[in-house]
């Protein structure tokens, strides 16, 4: 796999065998989205995988980066890649953090510890409802900031919401067999 953009743009990084990882044509189009604003912004990739999409927010400039992956295999690679892609000497060197824990207990301890992210990046496994499961877990838990936003990949089968009590619908895009979502905090 490669990074699409930023200062790693053509380098390679290594994927885990058996995980979907994001179509470089769908990583493009999300970043193009939130647009040079990613140099101001904390981003948090849950049920990481390969890291692709922290990665990617690393290489564009985001100076933090949270990496959420409960599998050990996975939580490897990433880090793995991590070495590769970031050069010691990288100024200003980004906050990279990095949680080998289940999705839904990272959230509820981030609230508990009152972090607040401003991108919430989430791609769970397929046809196990998780999708829907872990935006009401974001629902439920503050970690958001009042202009954050929420990235949802998801299969195309699994329908989110269009409305939520704390999140407005922004955005719906299909990219093959998957579709992306994308949430705003409501009131602002």
């Amino acid at each position: 796999m490669k990074i699409i953009g930023g200062i790693f743009r053509s380098r390679n990084f290594y994927r885990p065998e058996g995980i979907r990882p994001t179509q470089n044509m769908a990583r493009e189009a999300l970043f193009d989205i939130l647009g040079p604003e990613i140099k101001n912004i904390s981003f948090l990739d849950l049920f990481a995988g390969s890291g692709a999409m922290g990665l990617e927010a690393v290489s564009r400039g985001a100076p933090k980066v949270i990496f959420v992956e409960k599998d050990q295999k996975c939580m490897n690679v990433i880090q793995e890649n991590l070495q590769i892609l970031m050069p010691a000497s990288l100024k200003p060197a980004p906050e990279i953090e990095l949680f080998e824990k289940d999705a839904f207990a990272t959230i509820k301890w981030m609230a508990g510890e009152k972090r607040i992210v401003d991108i919430v990046f989430m791609d769970p496994p397929y046809d196990r409802g998780m999708a829907k499961k872990a935006l009401k877990t974001l629902e439920a838990y503050d970690i958001l900031g009042p202009n954050s936003m929420v990235i949802i990949q998801h299969d195309q089968r699994e329908i989110l919401p269009s409305d939520t009590g704390r999140f407005l619908h922004f955005r719906h895009k299909k990219y093959g067999s998957s579709c992306f979502d994308i949430y705003t905090v409501k009131g602002h």
